[in-house]
């Protein structure tokens, strides 16, 4: 790439290379800043409000927020300070948006302007020429990723207080969005941990407990999360707060400060050429070139070693860095190799925190000097990047999308949300349609026409993808939002959609409004198991004292109105049974309904008119779910804070949570639902977990938990494993690719299901699209009953798989049930929780925890 040509000593950053020697004390301000450059005495430095100079500590997430509103206090015609929302943990997210006092005077109007770029019906007269450029730069989203959020000290200072030429030109081209944490919780973790294991002698042996944090660390979010896989499915509120500014701004580039491995160097885009979405243009990735430029010519100039083209992609949407190029923007990841404390010991010589800061200063500064200079190229290219969204959407062979579901209103209001907050126009199906072998029903789904500005958008979430340039992966394959949400969809071509199919425009995703039908019943209340909150209202039923069973069988009965048939799960709450009179069980029921979004049905008679009467045996009593999780060292905290999300803020359901050492002395007795995921489990009591099955716990392990059962002799499950070709004579400079692409980054595959069995209540189509990402490949069960969920010979839906991979997937089992004593093991192969958007799976994993018991034991016997 060439190299701009920097003539002005404002940016001649003093060279300072990366192994000479650092004193210990703190680096005073003027160590990252440009020299040549003067500063407006009325705007504090970081150290009056920190109490500490920039590197010398980890900053806090609280005096971050402290200074960052110091600074807006301190240079209103420059700053502004706008609260997005909060965490969480309600910790604030704020965000500056800084410029020069005249575009700060009419910043609405700007804005305004700036998104008719997005708009190709306004978007051709735009002067452009004096429009200024807007860049969003935001900082670790990932926690103990810290140099990012540190930097933004430094930049801050510098934006708010740097006087000259320079800055002003900068300034009035530019209208800076200026994030300064992405992930509050996470940052907060972390600073609390290194600052309080730091030395006055700084120990820089890697094996201190400085660097090496307690479970689960300051990566994740507060439920765990990597928050950086969130920005197309915008599960967390830190997400959505986000994207909120996001789309009300446009952002023509965003930055993406992270940290690497130590050991490492310095590393921003392009990534690797070839793992490029092919839904990214060929332009994104020219101006990503051009902005590489001036990193490297700034990097140079303080002595930087650098890397790019290589390990990173641009694949995944859901990524901060890869999420711009479907938004008419540029995204730009910077990895910094990571000192994870204050001074650490790497195999280039010491690392010191304060060098990690100032090459994320140093690129915010190439950031924002690309973006003056090439602004109208810019511009320009977010522009024709919508007009050209349109074109590909007419000569596109599919022109729009219907989804929906009559029998699961809720999951179908939540993709509806989903849709709405990435911008996508939705519409009411307007009339009855049959498409790819479901039945849409106006009132009951929702069309998506193609023709629209978000149409790359759309394309990402609904796309199968089968066909790829290359077979490395930095993250998931797959991520087909329909398939993911397990929502009835179809893709529309020519001949099949046209506007008369597009009723009214949705403007905001409204849950659906439960209620009790037919009043109160001095007999009984049913409610089916199909919607995604039923479980949800059948724990708050339970919390509520109130006596529950289900439905082994399917059954038809009167209702107010009219016969209805009842299916496999349907929940039934016998009035008699209640300890609570009439009267406050219909008040129960009518909060229930109202909360959760769900009809309740009064019923006045147990004689079915087919099937099972409501006094048979095959109306099971259901016990109130007692859940208790391995957590801590050695668990995938991704996976164990998947569930721990899923149960507290999807359903309201609370869970304990067990470290190994913990569970070894508890009393296991006060559970009856034990989760295990992913992990290490060398330490644990396995002849106590054992006693507490064959008492008749229930024991569900996920993924490569799966394998630790079965090791265990929890379960007598066998593994097929993938065969590969070792016949070949393969080069050693070709060993990363092919290991690399044996690994199971994630694709989607379609599970075989049976509709009858306990695990499979309120599906309502033979099969389940989940997901998987390991290679875990259970053997069929040798007793049939054993095996609700299995995979055919052709269960790929979407995503990149090798051959040996897909061999050994080919007629697995995805869901197998054992029994040990009076106990269940339910182990299921795959994640069904996967990033908790992957709401297809979420009724399996529910069903395991409440109808786990209603599986005959005999029916998860099997012999060796």
């Amino acid at each position: 790439m060439r190299r701009p040509d920097f003539n002005n000593r404002a940016w001649a950053i003093v060279p300072l290379f990366l192994f000479i020697f650092f004193p210990s004390t703190a680096q005073d301000l003027s160590y990252y800043l440009p020299d040549s450059v003067t500063y407006n005495p009325a705007i504090p430095k970081p150290k009056e409000i920190i109490y500490h100079e920039p590197g010398e500590w980890h900053v806090t997430h609280d005096r971050l927020v402290n200074y960052m509103q110091a600074i807006a206090k301190a240079a209103p015609d420059r700053v502004k300070l706008e609260l997005m929302g909060f965490s969480y943990e309600s910790r604030p997210q704020v965000l500056l948006i800084i410029t020069s006092p005249k575009n700060l005077q009419r910043l609405e109007e700007i804005r305004e302007q700036h998104i008719q770029l997005s708009d190709p019906r306004r978007s051709a007269g735009l002067d452009i020429e004096h429009m200024p450029i807007v860049v969003y730069i935001g900082h670790s989203i990932h926690g103990n990723e810290s140099s990012g959020a540190n930097a933004a000290l430094v930049s801050a200072y510098y934006l708010a207080a740097a006087q000259g030429k320079q800055i002003d030109e900068l300034l009035e081209n530019t209208v800076i969005l200026f994030d300064p944490s992405f992930n509050p919780d996470g940052l907060q973790r972390f600073s609390t941990w290194v600052n309080q294991h730091k030395s006055k002698n700084l120990v820089t042996d890697p094996d201190s407990r400085e660097f090496n944090e307690v479970w689960p660390g300051g990566r994740f979010n507060h439920y765990w999360f990597d928050l950086n896989r969130d920005w197309l499915p915008l599960v967390h509120v830190e997400s959505r707060n986000r994207l909120q500014w996001f789309h009300k701004w446009k952002p023509n580039i965003l930055t993406d400060h992270h940290e690497q491995s130590s050991n490492a160097t310095f590393f921003f885009q392009p990534g690797v050429p070839s793992r490029v979405n092919p839904l990214t243009p060929a332009g994104n990735q020219e101006l990503t070139g051009k902005l590489a430029a001036y990193h490297s010519a700034f990097l140079d100039r303080i002595g930087s070693l650098y890397f790019t083209r290589e390990n990173y992609d641009d694949f995944y949407y859901g990524k901060g860095s890869t999420y711009p190029d479907i938004n008419g923007a540029i995204g730009i990841l910077f990895e910094q190799a990571s000192s994870r404390g204050h001074a650490q010991q790497t195999e280039n010589g010491i690392l010191r925190f304060p060098f990690t800061i100032k090459n994320q200063f140093t690129t915010t500064l190439s950031t924002l000097e690309g973006a003056k200079v090439l602004r109208k190229e810019f511009l320009a290219y977010q522009r024709d990047f919508y007009k050209n969204a349109l074109v590909e959407a007419a000569v596109a062979p599919v022109k729009g999308y219907v989804f929906g579901s009559v029998r699961d209103k809720n999951k179908t209001a939540l993709f509806v949300d989903l849709l709405r907050r990435q911008q996508i126009d939705v519409y009411e199906l307007n009339t009855a349609l049959q498409a790819e072998g479901f039945s849409f029903e106006k009132g009951n789904a929702f069309v998506v026409p193609a023709n629209q500005t978000q149409y790359k958008v759309i394309r990402a979430i609904f796309d199968k993808t089968l066909n790829y340039k290359d077979s490395l992966f930095y993250d998931i394959t797959a991520w087909t939002l329909p398939l993911a949400f397990g929502l009835p969809y179809a893709e529309l071509n020519a001949t099949r959609f046209n506007t008369a199919l597009m009723g009214a425009k949705i403007d905001k995703a409204v849950l659906p409004t439960g209620t009790v039908s037919g009043g109160k019943s001095q007999y009984a209340y049913l409610f089916e198991w199909d919607e995604y909150y039923a479980p949800r209202a059948l724990y708050a039923l339970q919390q509520a004292g109130v006596l529950t069973r289900a439905a082994t069988n399917t059954f038809d009965i009167p209702t107010h109105d009219g016969d209805r048939t009842f299916n496999y799960g349907t929940i039934c709450i016998p009035v008699k049974l209640q300890q609570m009179d009439a009267d406050k069980l219909y008040q129960q029921m009518q909060q229930v309904a109202a909360q959760n979004g769900i009809t309740i049905y009064a019923i006045n008679t147990a004689n079915a008119i087919s099937g099972s009467d409501l006094g048979s045996p095959k109306m099971r009593p259901l016990v109130q779910p007692a859940i208790a999780m391995l957590t801590g060292t050695g668990v995938n905290p991704t996976d164990a804070g998947e569930i721990w999300f899923m149960l507290d803020q999807q359903f309201n359901m609370p869970s304990t949570h067990l470290e190994v050492p913990v569970f070894n002395r508890a009393d296991l007795s006060k559970y009856n639902t034990l989760i295990m995921v992913s992990g290490s489990y060398n330490n644990l009591d396995k002849e106590k977990l054992r006693n507490w099955i064959q008492a008749g716990g229930t024991f569900i392990v996920t993924e490569e938990a799966v394998q630790w059962a079965a090791q265990n002799g929890f379960t007598n499950i066998t593994f097929k494993k993938a065969k590969e070709d070792t016949s070949k004579q393969i080069a050693y400079s070709e060993r990363d690719y092919r290991t690399g692409a044996q690994r199971m980054n994630g694709a989607i595959f379609r599970a075989i299901t049976d509709l009858s069995h306990p695990l499979a209540y309120g599906y309502n189509y033979p099969y389940v699209d989940l997901f998987k990402a390991n290679t875990v490949y259970p053997e069929r069960n040798k007793n049939p009953y054993s095996n609700p969920f299995v995979y055919g010979d052709k269960p790929l839906q979407s995503g990149f798989v090798t051959k040996e991979n897909y061999d050994a997937i080919k007629n697995s089992a995805a869901v197998l049930v054992n029994t040990l004593g009076n106990g269940r093991v339910i182990s299921i192969a795959d994640n069904p929780n996967f990033r908790a958007f992957w709401l297809g799976g979420t009724k399996l994993f529910m069903n395991a925890i409440f109808f786990g018991r209603l599986i005959e034991l005999g029916s998860g016997k099997n012999e060796k």
